[in-house]
């Protein structure tokens, strides 16, 4: 999914810290995008009603086979460590490997993406149901909302309004894992949204598959931008949002005037590209050619000149020649991409890309530094250009926040999380900002 639609954690498809349950409890290790932290905790609130007690529940990840092998790694050494509880698998990697996972002897049971969301599957013992249990994922028509009321630990709450994806690129799995695409009602996404305001949260982050694609498949077709424009003027007491990953030439005209007039709207935009030669995006089945990611950044940095972009970019896709790949490396500094999530080409089982001519591994992980070099000069001019401004910062933890452009930040006095606060920036280095609380 982090490939082409979600925003990954800043650790690409790492899952969160493993630590042994305390005795009866529920943990969940969530991995890959910001969906799964979303639905992590909805999995969560099914489990804790359902009684379940003493398990560890992976969330797993499909989008490469490093992060299989990861998940897998992550389950044997949970067994070995906590041999008395119950592990249970679900998420994309069980959605489409399930056998994977029912041949390993240190699952309990194996959940498909849409079985994961209901109570009825974390009820052992009663009628004692086949350790799999996963559906045709294509048969789901739609998403339902998921009232998520906590996220334990974090300073700003992920919203699902859209799932699945419609579109088959040649490279991504993630549409036999999550099915086709579903989105959310409008009248939920407001009431859910409002009920974390409630709740205290300060920033709210609209998540999904192919979030670009909202509103196709509900009645009147509403676009993402007047779902968000809906949204902002319901809950006018929300600080902040922020969009996952788009598609540029999916954004409509209501989203173009939010980001021009609403200064709620975090001036961050990150983009779903994949590529910046015209040939590999067209292998790729992508929607887009370079000049439209060229055209889109220029028209959003004329509404909002503050704008910082980030981006999810494949290094080594199949046929991808030292030509082809200069140019996507030109586009990172053309464009100035601020944060990028960077993958070295995985082949997929089952995919278009697998079969075609391959790139060796080696070439692929060198042209995947050279990338992460370049996002990170731009990231460190981007850091410097934002001393001496001041910045609005929402406290993660202590002295630790992020800024309306996401850019990481320490504090010269430590906060509560969860708390907003203005601050100037006095330094940075080549990751982050460090900056003085304004009293």
């Amino acid at each position: 999914m982090s490939l082409h639609k979600c925003e990954t954690p800043a650790s690409d498809i790492a899952a969160e810290a493993l630590q042994s349950p305390n005795s009866g409890s529920i943990q969940i290790v969530n991995f890959g995008c910001r969906l799964n932290i979303y639905e992590g905790e909805v999995i969560k609130k099914q489990a804790q009603e359902a009684g379940l007690k003493s398990a560890i529940i992976f969330n797993s990840c499909a989008v490469t086979s490093e992060a299989e092998r990861q998940v897998r790694q992550a389950i044997r050494r949970a067994r070995k460590e906590n041999p008395d509880v119950k592990i249970i698998v679900t998420g994309c990697s069980a959605q489409t490997h399930p056998d994977m996972y029912n041949t390993m002897q240190e699952v309990d049971k194996v959940l498909g993406n849409q079985e994961k969301l209901e109570k009825s599957s974390y009820m052992f013992g009663i009628g004692e149901s086949e350790k799999v249990q996963v559906n045709d994922i294509m048969s789901v028509k739609e998403t339902a909302s998921h009232m998520v009321m906590s996220f334990d630990g974090r300073a700003r709450a992920f919203v699902q309004v859209q799932n699945g994806c419609d579109h088959r690129c040649t490279f991504c799995i993630i549409p036999f894992g999550r099915g086709n695409s579903r989105s959310v009602p409008m009248g939920d996404v407001v009431k859910e949204v409002r009920g974390l305001v409630e709740a205290g949260f300060k920033e709210v982050v609209l998540t999904g598959v192919d979030i670009s694609d909202y509103g196709k498949d509900l009645p009147s077709s509403p676009t993402l931008g007047q779902m968000t424009r809906r949204l902002l003027a319901l809950v006018p007491e929300l600080p902040r949002l922020r969009l996952s990953s788009i598609d540029a030439v999916e954004v409509d005209d209501d989203l173009y005037e939010l980001l021009a007039n609403e200064p709620r709207l975090m001036p961050h935009m990150h983009i779903s590209l994949q590529a910046g030669d015209d040939m590999i995006l067209k292998r790729m089945k992508r929607r887009h050619s370079r000049s439209d990611i060229v055209e889109f950044c220029k028209k959003v940095r004329k509404l909002r000149p503050d704008v910082v972009f980030g981006a999810d970019i494949i290094a080594g896709f199949p046929t991808e020649t030292d030509e082809m790949f200069a140019n996507t490396l030109a586009l990172v500094d053309e464009v100035q991409l601020t944060y990028l999530h960077v993958f070295p080409y995985s082949a997929r089982s089952g995919t278009p890309a697998a079969k075609m001519p391959q790139v060796a591994k080696e070439i692929r992980k060198q042209r995947a530094a050279q990338l992460r070099e370049a996002g990170q000069r731009q990231l460190a001019a981007f850091l410097q250009s934002q001393v001496g401004k001041t910045v609005q910062v929402i406290v993660e933890n202590g002295n630790d926040g992020r800024t309306e452009h996401f850019a990481a930040v320490t504090l010269d006095t430590p906060q509560m999380a969860g708390t907003m606060v203005q601050s100037v920036v006095t330094h940075a280095d080549e990751h982050k900002l460090y900056g003085s609380v304004i009293q």
